[in-house]
């Protein structure tokens, strides 16, 4: 069986060191989706929303969570990152974040790209929640991951 990476020998919880390893570029691509009633999709597509420009606010928050994705998730290392961006895609019911984190460092940034979409996405929610309480929060994985001693990864196809 694989060692856990934040679990000592005795047991207890630990922050992984990566003193030891070399900086490389690492990148990391995840995803999520809100699905929602017709009437909030319409109104947040043509920025209609009352609280103002859903999108945009929503791409800040995920950017500025990914920066604090430290401070959120217990063993996280703080990282400079280099690159932070937050899309959207409009599907028929649902509106698709896609979250892309990078640096060049010790350790991956797999957890800050899943950071920006969580938030991204919970943003969405709080900023057209008086048009439909119902909306789903779904499907947040992530798609690829480049860089670092076990190499790139990318998610199976669906």
């Amino acid at each position: 069986m694989t060692k856990l990476t934040h679990i000592d020998d005795a047991g207890n919880a630990a922050m992984v060191d990566v003193s030891g390893k070399a900086e490389n570029l690492r990148e990391a691509v995840a995803e999520g989706r809100i699905s929602m009633s017709a009437e909030a999709l319409r109104a947040i597509r043509d920025g209609m929303v009352k609280k103002g420009d859903v999108l945009a606010a929503a791409r800040i928050a995920g950017i500025m969570a990914a920066k604090k994705t430290s401070e959120l998730i217990p063993l996280c290392h703080p990282l400079m990152l280099s690159k932070v961006s937050v899309d959207f895609a409009f599907e028929d019911d649902a509106i698709r974040a896609t979250g892309t984190a990078r640096l060049t460092g010790q350790t991956g940034v797999e957890m800050e790209a899943l950071t920006a979409v969580s938030v991204a996405l919970l943003t969405l929610y709080d900023m057209a929640k008086a048009l439909d309480k119902a909306m789903v929060i779904s499907d947040i994985r992530l798609l690829k991951k480049t860089g670092g001693k076990s190499g790139d990864w990318t998610a199976p196809h669906d």
